[in-house]
């Protein structure tokens, strides 16, 4: 497997070292700690987008460039383990937890109805079965 934070320091380092500039210039021109920059250089630590942005301008190249030269590396990557495995990868796709959420709500609905009275929706309330507006309806 293969870490974006890790081809993204070696696609900066490379950039850098083209320029033959150090690392404690394109730091001070960036406005990044010498040390913090070496540790994304290394693939230490993920930069924010805008430490990525300021170390893009610092090195006079444009941050889309960048992007653009990390995701062919992940693409190499996932071709060579899909060349590995003779078979093409499957994805899963996952349901984001809200989603996971309103399914499960939906189930309990379709499992147990409507509260005909208060007195059924008040416990189901407190349970996180109902919501506030069933409540309502049911009185």
């Amino acid at each position: 497997m293969v870490l974006l934070r890790e081809l993204l320091g070696e696609t900066l380092r490379r950039r850098r070292r083209a320029q033959k500039r150090t690392l404690r210039d394109v730091s001070k021109q960036a406005n990044v700690s010498l040390g913090y920059l070496s540790e994304i250089e290394r693939g230490h630590k993920e930069p924010s987008s805008e430490l990525l942005a300021s170390v893009c301008g610092a090195l006079q190249v444009r941050l889309s460039e960048v992007l653009a030269e990390v995701s062919r590396e992940v693409a190499t990557h996932e071709k060579q383990l899909d060349g590995t495995s003779g078979k093409t990868r499957s994805v899963a796709v996952l349901p984001l937890p809200r989603d996971k959420e309103a399914i499960e709500e939906q189930s309990r609905r379709r499992r147990h109805g409507p509260p005909a009275s208060i007195a059924q929706a008040r416990p189901r309330h407190r349970r996180g079965e109902v919501t506030d507006s069933v409540v309502r309806a049911a009185a």
